[in-house]
């Protein structure tokens, strides 16, 4: 045998014995906490109470997952969050896991994140450790019941949804948390921009609003306002709390790359950015949108840019800047379909702005990437849920809809002669 071959055996042998030791020193030294004190947990829980339920939610740092499941689970990319619910009401009432995080972990999956090999007895200790603290339904009626909700991580502030379920009954729930540990990066920061009063105009009939929207932009820019970027195709209407619920319910997380910071509209970067991922981490629907200088009877409006990437689904997920798919309007029309789900939207209009671009005659924006549109943005009015379809009014603004409707039966008949 060579010298390198031996080395190399050698070094095989000796990394195999490095892992080995580690997988049985974590089953080692694995201990459940003796007790669990969530006295930490409910100093900085924020509460609050909605038709005879009352909630208190908080978000875990490493310490408390440290001292609660005996290991640092946020290094997996979890984000635990305590929750408690008092349920005054009459009948029993059910967390819907799914309504706080569409993509939450359930305690076994946690727990089998942490097993060690070889680590059978431990590894059976955790599993029972993490299910006794995962919270459990139903809250009967009168009584009071805590546990732990698994999520996917947020950066410094976190949207949590509670909705209650009952017979006929939804109590929803919408809290904003403070995450421990962040470094207070200033790109995370929920609200990174305000205008002073003087700045804001704010409308209060329909048609009036109508034609202020219309009024801007048609597309962001690069950062020296030269350069055309991506169209603001669609404009979001509504309270913080209720534009965000509908989000997450639907999947959509906070999340800003380098390449947003391209994009720029009012002299700045994007105040927002959302992303939906599809399956296995594949890059789907982004969402990047900037607070505008107007009201609505109160509520914020946001002019955002709704795209996806070529390739859709089977895109890279690892591409560095991936280029924007050409049929914007596809991806705007996605975006509405998942709202309407969402059970938050409650006024759905269409008004000019972007400018039409057919597909002979397509736009280019930052990075070389052509796309084409009918020139119409969606203008979506966001209201505290639940809301279903038949709760959903179609504004008269411009007929998208029946256009779309006039056009199918067109090209069926001229499919037909």
């Amino acid at each position: 045998m060579s010298a390198s071959a031996w080395l190399r055996q050698a070094f095989k042998r000796a990394a195999g014995c490095v892992f080995l030791a580690s997988a049985l020193a974590g089953c080692a030294t694995w201990t459940a906490a003796t007790s669990i004190d969530d006295a930490p947990l409910r100093e900085r829980a924020v509460s609050a109470t909605k038709q005879d339920a009352h909630v208190s939610v908080a978000v875990l740092g490493a310490d408390d997952s440290k001292r609660m499941f005996g290991a640092d689970i946020t290094k997996a990319n979890i984000q635990p969050v305590w929750v408690e619910v008092e349920n005054r009401t009459s009948q029993n009432l059910w967390l819907l896991h799914s309504g706080t995080d569409p993509d939450y972990f359930s305690p076994l999956e946690v727990a089998w994140s942490m097993h060690a090999l070889l680590g059978s007895a431990t590894n059976a200790s955790i599993d029972d450790h993490l299910n006794k603290l995962g919270f459990r339904n139903p809250i009967p009626a009168g009584e009071t019941r805590s546990g732990f909700l698994f999520t996917n991580p947020d950066r410094q502030i976190k949207l949590v949804n509670i909705d209650l379920f009952g017979s006929k009954t939804l109590i929803p729930f919408s809290l904003f948390l403070p995450v421990p540990n962040d470094a207070g990066d200033a790109r995370f920061a929920l609200i990174p921009f305000r205008y002073s009063e003087s700045e804001i105009i704010d409308y209060h009939d329909l048609a009036s609003l109508r034609t202020a929207l219309e009024r801007m932009p048609c597309c962001a820019t690069d950062a020296k306002g030269t350069t055309e970027a991506d169209p603001l195709n669609v404009i979001i209407i509504g309270t913080l709390g209720d534009i965000g619920t509908a989000m997450v319910r639907r999947g959509y997380r906070r999340e800003l790359r380098d390449t947003d910071l391209a994009q720029a509209l009012f002299g700045r970067r994007p105040d927002v950015v959302l992303r939906k991922e599809a399956q296995g981490g594949a890059p789907s629907t982004t969402l990047r949108a900037w607070l505008a200088p107007i009201r609505y009877n109160g509520s914020w409006v946001y002019l955002a840019q709704c795209g996806r990437p070529i390739g859709g689904r089977f895109a890279h997920h690892d591409a560095a800047s991936p280029a924007l798919h050409g049929d914007v309007d596809e991806a705007r029309n996605f975006l509405i379909q998942d709202m309407m789900y969402s059970g938050g939207l409650e006024q759905l209009g269409f008004v000019y702005g972007v400018g039409a671009a057919p597909p002979a005659n397509p736009r280019t924006t930052l990075n070389g990437a052509s796309y084409y549109t009918n020139g119409l943005r969606a203008v979506m009015f966001f209201a505290t849920r639940p809301l279903n379809f038949t709760n959903v009014q179609i504004l008269d603004w411009v007929p998208y809809l029946e256009q779309r409707e006039t056009g199918a039966r067109e090209e069926q008949g001229d499919a037909g002669e």
